[in-house]
């Protein structure tokens, strides 16, 4: 199909760590992500779940929290690991709120490749904070989204907001 024009044509350059490096036979991002290193932007670790920053987000403190074990199905999570799993969703969403004060969240599973989940193996629940008019021109012009923040900074906030203990 010819491309019509630049309004159809994506330029997110910082996808291509993303794409090019992709292995879906390696190891799990999540499991890796949960064992530490520098580069895991992690936020929190609980008994069952961690919190961790998305390396590719949506939008500015776009979050995402993922069970400690490797479960790819959302039925054979355990009671504890599901309730343990929302508790810290509610506190990254108190902290990203403490930091961020964004107008609202959208928060869900990606559970399939039919729903859209990039990681089928181990599930994740996303927390995207949200503020009006977040779409802004780039998103039509560029289809893709501008953060005013590096991630780094963004991990070191929310870090601290969470030891706070809010939420």
């Amino acid at each position: 199909m010819p491309v019509d024009g630049p309004r159809e044509c994506l330029y997110a350059p910082w996808r291509f760590a993303y794409v090019s490096s992709h292995d879906p036979a390696a190891d799990c991002i999540f499991c890796a992500a949960a064992a530490g290193g520098e580069r895991s932007l992690t936020l929190h670790r609980g008994e069952r779940t961690f919190a961790l920053l998305n390396r590719f987000p949506y939008t500015s403190g776009h979050a995402m929290v993922a069970p400690l074990a490797h479960v790819a199905e959302f039925a054979a999570l355990d009671g504890e690991t599901l309730t343990e799993l929302m508790v810290t969703a509610r506190r990254l969403v108190a902290a990203l709120t403490e930091v961020y004060r964004p107008h609202g969240f959208n928060i869900g599973f990606n559970l399939g490749e039919a729903a859209g989940a990039g990681v089928l193996d181990h599930l994740h629940l996303h927390v995207v904070p949200r503020w009006r008019g977040d779409t802004n021109f780039m998103s039509v012009s560029g289809g893709t989204r501008v953060l005013p923040e590096d991630l780094e900074v963004t991990r070191d906030k929310l870090v601290r907001a969470l030891e706070g203990g809010r939420g």
